[in-house]
């Protein structure tokens, strides 16, 4: 989706002047000034007439030295009230005018993002929010629609004074599972576990004090935030303290892929490039794999016992075949056996509930990862860049990535955290 820019025009003359300066030089130092993500172009005319009447021309038999200037400012869309007004008082003489522009792609030398965006330039506008009294029950709600994983609450004010995540939801709200497995379960699963928090509010069980950021904070700013923070996201306000937006790892992944720089063409034109950042250099990686052959109950507990979503299947030499998630095994295996809802609210490790259970275990057993892994999945090679990889979790909508060497042996997974940290940090 092309970023959103603005364009300011304006049409004057060598004469025009502004503190006693050139117009077009005043513009451009303010322009520089700001420090923002904005670039200014000038050009000089070789004709041109004037309201008045005046001519300006090249023509030697008559020769104007007034030629018309125009002056060209590019800047991203929510820039425009700061800089507009300002422009507008500087031009004494000539025309201001205004218009949208579609770009494909801000690109900048060696850097993940450009130097001097803002937050207000990169994040979501008017995100959803609760209030400290709002019901549980319309949190998740919230939560299951919106794009995020976390939620804004505001006083009357509209002020931040804390943030509800699904984990909160989770360990402080005690339902069973994350909010995508609802979902994904039975209608009335999910009906029972919104009732059982219609009478709980949100001010108790939400991160209280929220950490935010202001809209005009440099974006790199607003990334190491989340980093020393360990944040996925962060609400955003104004000057006033007021939210006006939420900035999340995915938003920053959307304008990492506008911005970044073509590292592979650069590489395939036999380009030299310092501080190359490849996926091979994220170390910690996620390298929870089992084998084909491997139970599916065994999976259910490697993926309780290490706290993670979802294991890779690799056979004996390690070449990678698929993946399990445990959202594929609540969908496949409710069909077979409803009982399987009780067996993962149980949250492992498994003891024997009662006869459902029982034969719900025997049945995982008889179950291996080559019968319920997904196969159609993408994956990344470790010597692709940084930006190749986000390009492709932010297109695909993921979270984690396997990585593959040469020889499609898996090397481990990555996430947008690991990602994050090796694309900013020192």
């Amino acid at each position: 989706m092309p970023l959103k820019y603005s364009v300011i025009e304006i049409y004057s003359n060598e004469e025009a002047r502004c503190a006693g300066k050139p117009l077009q030089d005043a513009i451009i130092e303010y322009i520089r000034g700001l420090k923002i993500a904005a670039r200014c172009i000038i050009t000089r005319g070789i004709g041109g007439s004037y309201e008045n009447g005046d001519i300006a021309t090249q023509n030697i038999l008559v020769l104007s030295f007034n030629m018309p200037i125009k002056i060209e400012i590019v800047l991203p869309s929510p820039e425009l009230t700061l800089v507009l007004p300002t422009i507008e008082k500087m031009v004494g003489e000539g025309v201001v005018a205004l218009r949208e522009m579609d770009i494909v792609a801000h690109k900048t030398y060696r850097r993940l993002l450009p130097r001097e965006f803002k937050v207000r330039d990169i994040m979501t506008s008017s995100p959803k929010t609760a209030t400290p009294t709002t019901t549980l029950d319309e949190v998740a709600k919230l939560l299951l629609s919106s794009i995020f994983s976390g939620l804004p609450v505001v006083d009357d004010s509209n002020h931040p004074v804390g943030v509800i995540t699904q984990g909160d939801l989770v360990y402080r709200a005690g339902i069973p599972m994350r909010l995508g497995l609802l979902a994904a379960s039975e209608r009335g699963k999910l009906d029972a576990v919104l009732e059982s928090l219609a009478t709980r509010k949100a001010h108790e069980i939400m991160s209280s004090p929220a950490v935010s950021i202001e809209e005009d904070e440099l974006a790199t700013e607003a990334v190491n935030l989340m980093l020393m923070k360990k944040l996925k996201r962060l609400p955003v306000t104004d000057n006033d303290g007021k939210l006006v937006g939420i900035v999340s790892r995915l938003d920053i992944f959307r304008t990492i892929m506008k911005e970044s720089p073509d590292w592979k063409a650069m590489r395939g034109r036999r380009i030299e490039v310092d501080n190359l950042r490849l996926v091979s250099d994220i170390m910690r990686r996620d390298t929870q794999a089992v084998s084909p052959e491997t139970s599916v109950e065994e999976v259910m507990r490697i993926i309780d016992a290490n706290d993670i979503q979802r294991v890779a299947v690799v056979d004996h030499d390690g070449v990678f075949l698929g993946m399990i998630s445990d959202r594929d095994l609540l969908t496949m295996f409710y069909d077979y056996h409803p009982g399987i809802w009780d067996y993962f609210v149980s949250k492992i490790p498994f003891t024997e509930r009662g006869r459902m259970q029982r034969e719900v275990s025997e049945h995982l057993k008889a179950r291996t990862a080559a019968d319920v892994m997904k196969t159609d999945l993408f994956s990344v090679g470790e010597d692709a860049t940084i930006d190749e990889a986000i390009k492709i979790m932010t297109e695909k909508a993921l979270k984690r990535l396997p990585v593959l060497d040469s020889e499609g042996r898996f090397k481990g997974m990555i996430s947008r955290d690991a990602l994050l940290r090796t694309g900013f940090g020192q």
